[in-house]
Formats: structure tokens, sequence, C-alpha cells
């Protein structure tokens, strides 16, 4: 290899290693803070880099927030990736799905930062920049899902009696919707819930698929 091409090779190393660095300190801040009120001087000081470095890396501290809730998202690909490929029947995937949801529910924070960023992106005056690799990812994920859809109107592990694709479709997006404001509420320390979030999305659960299999043998 050429010195310049090493040298270059090296630039780019290092600018994509600080990046992570940005990103990983932001994620802290934004989980503690949120996204409006974290300051880039305090996600510098987090990152120990100057705060000119992090404007150069990122402009605006929306293409931060894009690009964490963008690896965020990356998480629930692979996540679909893997079920899609499972040798198992397309209500199996569903339930897989959903446990899935639950465990990172208990364990992580994907579903609160993936809402606050959405709800940040609301209340810009101008859209964001920058979103084109998150819209891909979110892209993939509806196409998985849909050959999920696909197989599950062929296979007979879904009741048949129903519109499949809207019933999929609907269900899904009620399941991660009510996670999401869960996940919201479960960080609000003076929100007082009367049954605890895990127990309401295990319940919401064996609803769906108590609704999916309804009348099956």
């Amino acid at each position: 290899m050429k010195p310049m091409d090493r040298y270059e090779l090296e630039l780019k190393k290092n600018r994509e290693n600080r990046i992570v660095t940005v990103l990983d300190a932001a994620e802290v801040l934004f989980a503690k803070k949120g996204i409006e009120k974290t300051t880039m001087q305090e996600i510098a000081d987090a990152a120990n880099l100057g705060v000119a470095t992090i404007f150069r890396l990122f402009p605006k501290k929306e293409q931060i927030a894009v690009g964490i809730a963008t690896r965020r998202l990356e998480k629930f690909l692979e996540l679909f990736q893997n079920i899609h490929s499972m040798e198992i029947t397309s209500i199996e995937k569903i339930e897989a799905l959903m446990d899935h949801f639950l465990e990172e529910f208990a364990e992580g924070n994907d579903f609160k930062m993936i809402e606050d960023f959405e709800i940040y992106s609301m209340l810009l005056s101008e859209p964001i920049e920058d979103t084109e690799q998150y819209k891909v990812i979110y892209r993939e994920i509806s196409h998985i899902y849909a050959e999920i859809i696909k197989t599950a109107m062929k296979d007979g592990s879904i009741r048949t009696d129903i519109d499949i694709e809207q019933s999929l479709i609907t269900l899904i997006n009620a399941f991660v919707t009510f996670a999401k404001k869960l996940s919201i509420q479960k960080n609000i320390g003076f929100i007082q819930l009367d049954v605890a979030p895990e127990k309401q999305l295990i319940l919401l659960k064996k609803v769906i698929l108590d609704y999916l299999m309804s009348g099956m043998k």
C-alpha cells in the first residue's frame, strides 16, 4: 500500500472511530436528558472531543439523533431477518417477534430511543437531514414482514376467516406502538401504573395470538 493510501485509510478509520465515540456518548446523554435538552457541548465533553470536532462530524444535533436511531433500527432489522430465516410456521414467527420485543422492553432502551427520535422529529420546524439510511432500513423491515405475511397466507397456521395481511400489519403495529408508549411511561418516575408494563405486554401478546388462532385446532 502506498504511503498516501495508508494515510487516507488511517484518516478514514479515525473519523469512523470518532463518529462511533460521539454516537455512544450522545446516546447516553439522550437517554438521561432527552434529545432536545442535550447540548453539543455536553456531547463533546462526554466524548472527550472538542466541540468544533463534533460540529465537523455532525453539523447539526439532529444528525446525531438520526445516527443513533438508525443504529437502534438496525437491531430490529437483524431481528426480522433472523426470524424470517427460521424454519418455523408464520404464527411462530409472529410470536417470536413479540417475545423479542418483550425482551428488548425489559432489558434495553430501543423502544424509548426510537420513540424519542420520532417525537423529536415531529416537533422540529424543518425536516431532519440525512435520514435516507434510516428510511432504507425501515423499508427493509417492512419488506421482510411482508414476506412473513405472504407465508402466513399459505401455511395455514393462522385462521383464514380474517384478512390476514390487514390483521398482521394492524396487530404488530399496535403491539409495537403500545410497547413504545409503555417504555416512555416506565421511565417517568411519578407515573404509577396499575399493572406492570411487562404484564400488560404479555397480556396483549396472548390476546393477539388467541385472535389469530381462534377456532383452530
